[in-house]
């Protein structure tokens, strides 16, 4: 990203935030974005503190794949409070599978150092955690890796979901960059069919109701999963993700070169806004098409989605997964339908639980205590069953 794109960004970013009480996210990814240099962030930083309004807050954060950090830039991270995402897919033969150098090596052992080197400085750090083929069948190995292993307490499971259309699957399934003499193809939301290495409906689903038990029963409140926290709070009519909020659009991406597009997810020529050099941030965000990307999650939904019974949690899903078809034959059922009403209904339950503890300000934690006391009367009446004379 050019020094001028940079700086229009973070002064039209804090201008759009027109009140001292709201507090302004500053947020860097990728591609790698530590590939740009240390330099780069300080001198964001440094316009950031000058643009800001007196007593206006401003949050950092950053994703990374941690292969480059060290102590320069995990002090840096410490000093400005930045929240770090650490991309890793659970122990080294999982994460090693897919995330790999150019050489086709492994690069577990880098961003467990980055890991490291995270912790040693004192860095908040949410785990990435992205569930493919290679993964997805193992919940509980990934979940205590993550718990025991490395002591982390902020989790997101990220479902992979790559479309590509029949003409596109040899070459998607082969790796998108590997075409020796060609360019790398544009990657479009587009088609009904999925890499091999995209997780299935009915795994996406499996895998959060294993990680889910083991969860509730031992780390409320003690670790964070996102999937979980979310849930928690449709059921208390809170949306804090798009992906299952009624209407999305907050999730911009813009590019290194001041282009803005309506999504992260759809960084395609349709759904380009403009850019920011000859449009004013706020002027893009506010504008129609923006608001009709955002109404269009809603409006969308087909009749078989309206009238599911978690569809307040769900909320269809984000609309680039919305690929297949309802039983009765319409499009824009998502790809992980199945798996969302699995999860969805099986935590109803304890989730209006931790509903009602915390509407009764009390700690959803307490729903531990709860599981406990279920186990052992269950425990108690299996006893007296065994102990009834024949």
């Amino acid at each position: 990203m050019a020094d001028e794109v940079r700086d229009a960004y973070l002064r039209q970013l804090i201008e759009a935030h027109d009140s001292p009480e709201l507090e302004v996210n500053v947020s860097w990814q990728g591609g790698e974005p530590t590939l740009i240099g240390l330099p780069f962030f300080e001198r964001s930083v440094e316009l950031v503190e000058r643009f800001k309004r007196p007593l206006q807050r401003v949050q950092y954060t950053i994703q990374t794949n941690g292969t480059l950090l060290d102590d320069a830039w995990c002090a840096f991270f410490k000093r400005h409070s930045f929240l770090v995402g650490l991309s890793i897919d659970g122990p080294r033969e999982m994460h090693d599978a897919y995330r790999v150098h150019h050489g086709g090596k492994g690069s577990f052992d880098q961003v467990a150092r980055g890991w490291d080197v995270l912790a040693k400085h004192g860095v908040d750090v949410n785990i990435l955690c992205t569930l493919h083929a290679a993964n997805a069948d193992r919940p509980l190995e990934i979940y205590r890796f993550f718990r025991d292993d490395l002591g982390a307490r902020f989790l997101q499971f990220i479902p992979i979901v790559e479309r590509c259309t029949p003409a596109t699957l040899p070459l998607a399934n082969a790796g998108w960059s590997k075409r020796p003499g060609h360019e790398r193809p544009l990657y479009t939301q587009s088609g009904n069919l999925v890499t091999e290495r995209s997780i299935r409906a009915a795994q996406y689903g499996k895998f959060l109701v294993s990680v889910f038990d083991e969860w509730v029963r031992c780390d409320v409140g003690r670790v964070f999963v996102q999937i979980f926290d979310v849930t928690l709070g449709a059921h208390l009519g809170q949306y804090s993700l798009c992906i299952f909020a009624p209407r999305c659009g907050s999730a911009m991406a813009l590019e290194h070169n001041g282009d803005l597009y309506s999504c992260d997810h759809y960084v395609e020529p349709d759904y380009f806004l403009g850019n920011i050099r000859d449009r004013s941030l706020v002027e893009l965000i506010t504008s129609p098409q923006q608001r009709a990307f955002g109404q269009h999650k809603e409006d969308s939904l087909p009749l078989y989605c309206r009238e599911c019974d978690v569809r307040f949690a769900c909320n269809g899903g984000c609309p680039r997964d919305r690929f297949i078809q309802t039983p009765d034959g319409h499009d824009g059922l998502n790809y992980l339908c199945a798996g969302y009403k699995q999860f969805f209904q099986h935590v109803n339950q304890p989730m209006r639980k931790m509903a009602e503890l915390l509407q009764q300000r009390r700690p959803p934690a307490e729903i531990m205590q709860w599981y406990a006391s279920e186990i052992d009367l269950k425990e108690r009446v299996n006893e007296d069953v065994v102990q009834q004379p024949v």
